[in-house]
């Protein structure tokens, strides 16, 4: 290979693998700088560098370009990372990346926290860039071993040898960063803290490497709702009244109904000024619930699947590691006993309704493999009523109805509704005077037109739970109704102005048989599936 094809190539590699630990810097939390992050970090970070300059190299065959082109991508991750860092306090981690095809897809869910305005100039820049590196930088080989005619660069490589010495390098960047990959040391719990000491490089590198091992079997059977485990109490939930272990004959099984509500909480403790009665049925059902109480969760802003997952399969996010980010990519489809198969295996009819694109998040996948027997997601509600963007609650509200009300059922019922009216962006949407004057109970503060509309959408959930308890009273099956928040909304102008709230959803569970009392009880989400079949009899 010619001297000329190195003395081009390699001064841009390096100073482009300088540059993008300078990059790294702007990252929010700041990681180490990189003469206190371990070797094993700093060598994976070089090796995938190298990689994707090699990978460049063979395509544009212009090294400087090339360079630059790498640092933009890795320019456009830091920027997603500190959008996400900002509405949801936590730094970009490996799974995320299923995220960008997502963003194409669904650009409404993504878009407005990035910014449309960062998202335009972002690709108006990459386009200059691009059109300038082809335009005014000659390619190092030509084809057929033509030179490009850059006098500077002597005699210039042929095609074929200089795409087999970018392979090599390609090559040997996977290797450096494979074989270092192996020393890395991660929480997996922590993604703050695994930026902050390894990088973003190496730390998504580790967490791609802990997503593909083998899923523990101990975690398998690990869930309360595993055949072995469905007689043992689990201490960490709140006694019931004493019970049988087994559950009761098919005859007198009760019909089951929760409802997932996007971003749910009980905003009025942490806004005192948004009117009582937006939340009016919601409060009678709780005076009368057998459990109620605030539900930690492990998502804040998004993340819908990590509450989730927690509520159906019942395992503690600790015990997760890297799944605990998205358990749909990998865990979920693994067999894991579920409060949909144990109540299948009970004789139930498991039925999930969600108003969106069933691929989303792989639903249409995973909640069969979760013991779903039927899965609705948008296609089963053509025609139906919108709030804003998204399919309200009173639609469906009113599939649930519909599916307890059907003159041919034999079977008792389990309805797992995941709603979507309220997933925001809150600030896209307008609100007016009238609309200030419904959720308030005073003049609406500075920036907290996101509270309002968030208001109007918490009006839409109370009605539908009202709606849900009421068809399940009228119902001659006995019945039980549970009720929670999956995150906070997205409101950021808001918590500028009021501060954050603490990130605790709310929950309750009501039965049709009049309870003794109300148990207070907060709850990890995890926590809640089994404390719910314990008011219904369903588990020792």
């Amino acid at each position: 290979m010619p001297e000329g094809f190195w003395a081009a190539v390699l001064p841009p590699c390096l100073a482009g693998l300088a540059c993008s630990f300078l990059i790294e810097s702007v990252l929010r939390p700041r990681p180490a700088a990189p003469w206190r992050r371990p070797a094993a970090a700093l060598a994976v970070h070089a090796g995938v560098w190298i990689a994707a300059f090699a990978i460049e190299m063979a395509l544009f065959r212009r090294p400087v370009f090339a360079a630059v082109n790498v640092l933009a991508i890795q320019g456009v991750l830091v920027l997603v990372s500190n959008a996400k860092y900002q509405a949801l306090r936590e730094p970009f981690v490996h799974a995320d990346f299923s995220y960008f095809t997502d963003a194409l897809r669904h650009p409404r869910l993504y878009l407005p926290f990035f910014g449309v305005r960062l998202a335009l100039l972002a690709l108006a820049g990459y386009g200059l860039a691009l059109w300038a590196g082809l335009a005014f930088e000659p390619a190092v080989a030509g084809p057929l071993g033509i030179p490009d005619g850059d006098p500077g660069l002597g005699k210039t490589a042929p095609l074929g040898r200089s795409l087999a010495a970018m392979a090599i390098l390609a090559l040997a960047g996977v290797l450096v960063a494979a074989a270092a990959g192996r020393r890395l040391s991660a929480t997996y719990i922590d993604a703050a803290a695994d930026l902050q000491t390894l990088g973003l490089t190496a730390a998504a590198w580790a967490y791609a490497v802990a997503e593909r091992r083998p899923i523990p079997p101990a975690l398998l059977q690990a869930a309360p709702f595993a055949r072995d485990a469905a007689a043992r109490p689990s201490p960490s939930t709140p006694a019931a009244p004493a019970m049988s272990a087994r559950a009761p004959g098919p005859g007198r099984l009760p019909d089951l109904v929760v409802v997932q509500s996007e971003s749910f909480f009980d905003v009025r403790r942490y806004c005192p000024l948004v009117r009582h009665d937006v939340l009016a049925r919601f409060d009678t059902l709780r005076e009368r619930a057998a459990l109620a109480g605030r539900l930690k969760v492990a998502a804040w802003g998004a993340n819908t699947v990590r509450t989730e997952f927690a509520f159906l399969s019942g395992l503690a996010e600790s015990r997760l590691g890297v799944h605990r980010y998205n358990p749909y990519r990998r865990l979920a489809g693994q067999a894991i006993p579920t409060l949909a198969s144990y109540l299948r295996a009970l004789g139930y009819r498991t039925l999930c309704v969600h108003p969106y694109d069933g691929a989303f998040y792989r639903r249409h996948r995973v909640f069969p493999a979760m013991g779903f027997d039927e899965f609705v997601d948008i296609s089963g509600f053509p025609g139906a009523e919108r709030s804003g963007p998204y399919v309200g609650d009173h639609a469906v509200a009113g599939r649930i109805v519909s599916e307890l009300q059907r003159p041919d059922r034999r079977q008792p019922l389990f309805v797992y509704a995941i709603t979507m009216e309220n997933h925001g962006p809150l600030h896209w949407e307008t609100v007016t005077d009238q609309d200030a004057r419904q959720a308030l109970s005073a003049a609406m503060p500075p920036g907290c037109q996101d509270l309002v509309a968030y208001a109007r959408h918490l009006r839409n959930a109370d009605a539908m739970f009202g709606r849900l308890a009421h068809a399940l009273a009228a119902s001659p099956r006995p019945a039980g109704l549970c009720l929670f928040g999956d995150h906070v909304p997205i409101m950021d102008e808001v918590y500028r102005h009021l501060g954050h709230p603490d990130g605790d959803t709310d929950y309750l569970v009501w039965t049709k048989a009049e309870p003794a009392g109300t148990l207070r009880q907060d709850l990890h989400a995890h926590e809640l599936a089994p404390a719910f079949l314990r008011q219904m009899g369903l588990l020792a």
